[in-house]
């Protein structure tokens, strides 16, 4: 079977994420791996999530194992939206969909608004996942400036003569991935203008929002546009949270909270892929979330604070001049920019090869794959140890 001639045009699109690739080598004890965005199990609430599962198998077994409404579990659903009033984003359950994952999310909402050769404003770099979820439904991509001056009527028109339009912006806004900088709130109300004048959604990956370990927090852009509009029901902006940062990933629960006509087509996206998220996951999600977010997440910034403390500390004294990297108030990652004509896929492979260490070069986050003299370094899962020499085995390798 040659099965390159029934395959659908998108699967040339469609590539192995360098991260999950290099999440193998976690398996080899001796390298240290700065690779994987990943929380430290060690963290993860494992005897609460125990005492959930069980208590669901005793006194709801027979809803937790049965199929159940495509929205989600109600529960959970009421208890993020409380959640979400708190960050200034009132809402109710019927505007909370939950989903596996935010990955998930990202998957349908480049399903439910892009056709081939339809525009995607990201940013430059953005969030591997992100491409590899729109890759499939066949964009073009255009850099993501919220303080770009560029004509509104003159992007669309250059989006139309490429055979589509501008769908949509995405972003992190807080602490993204992959270089850990945050959005301030004048980039974020300037990208609402940018949204309006252009009549397209924004797309706001909150992955990390509840990681801030230090600064002042920034309303979300959802919470800015409903300011303005006063209403959710009126708003462009489509938010997507998760609990595989602040809970435990392997749960794969997460949620978009958006205006109603949004969550009912995503409703229908959610029916025709697999009818809703596991509802034993669900239940056990709300027992532990209700019981102990606010106390855990704590635990969870002050143990990832100072890593990113003992990091920063480590790149000053080890990185060689010519080396510049970011600063980051919160979330699990910092964003290194090498000197010109340097490759971070080159590095990493002497890294490895010369110094047992691993990160994430930066060219895979860019649409284009350009940028290559960058790289991702996360320090969420490494001992201070591990830190203080991971850290110098890079220094050295550049030095060298």
């Amino acid at each position: 079977m040659q099965w390159d001639k029934v395959l659908a045009t998108r699967s040339t699109r469609m590539k192995a994420s360098e991260i999950r690739e290099l999440l193998k080598l976690l398996d080899q004890p001796d390298i240290i791996s700065f690779a994987g965005g990943i929380p430290d199990p060690a963290l993860f609430p494992a005897q609460a999530f125990a005492e959930a599962f069980a208590a669901a198998m005793t006194e709801q077994a027979s809803a937790a194992l049965q199929y159940s409404v495509s929205e989600g579990y109600k529960p959970l659903r009421d208890w993020i939206a409380g959640e979400m009033g708190k960050i200034g984003v009132p809402c109710d359950a019927d505007n909370i969909l939950i989903t596996s994952g935010s990955q998930q999310a990202l998957d349908y909402l480049g399903k439910l608004m892009l056709s081939p050769n339809d525009t995607a404003m990201v940013g430059w770099p953005t969030y591997l996942g992100a491409l590899g979820a729109f890759n499939a439904y066949e964009p073009r991509y255009l850099r993501l400036d919220p303080f770009s001056n560029a004509d509104p009527a003159q992007v669309q028109a250059e989006a139309a003569a490429a055979g589509g339009r501008v769908k949509f912006a995405y972003l992190s806004a807080d602490f993204c991935n992959p270089t850990g900088e945050t959005v301030p709130r004048a980039g974020r109300e300037a990208l609402l203008d940018q949204a309006e004048a252009l009549d397209i959604a924004v797309i706001e990956d909150a992955a990390y929002q509840v990681l801030r370990f230090d600064g002042e927090p920034v309303p979300p852009i959802l919470a800015l546009e409903i300011a303005r509009k006063g209403s959710i029901e009126d708003c462009r902006t489509i938010y997507c949270g998760s609990f595989s940062k602040s809970l435990a990933p392997g749960l794969r629960v997460g949620w978009v909270c958006a205006a109603k006509p949004v969550i009912g087509r995503l409703v229908l996206m959610k029916q025709a892929a697999d009818l809703h998220s596991s509802t034993l996951s669900q239940i056990a999600t709300h027992r532990v979330a209700s019981a102990m977010f606010e106390s855990h997440t704590a635990k969870l910034r002050a143990t990832y604070g100072a890593r990113r403390d003992r990091m920063l500390a480590a790149l000053a004294r080890e990185l060689p001049e010519g080396v510049r990297y970011t600063r980051p108030e919160g979330g699990m990652f910092i964003w290194l920019t090498l000197p010109e004509g340097m490759d971070g896929a080159a590095l990493l492979a002497r890294a490895i090869a010369e110094q047992r260490v691993a990160f994430v070069p930066g060219g895979a986050f860019y649409a284009d794959g350009s940028n290559r003299n960058t790289l991702r370094l996360s320090f969420s899962c490494a001992s201070e140890a591990q830190i203080d020499e991971g850290i110098a085995r890079i220094g050295r390798l550049l030095r060298g």
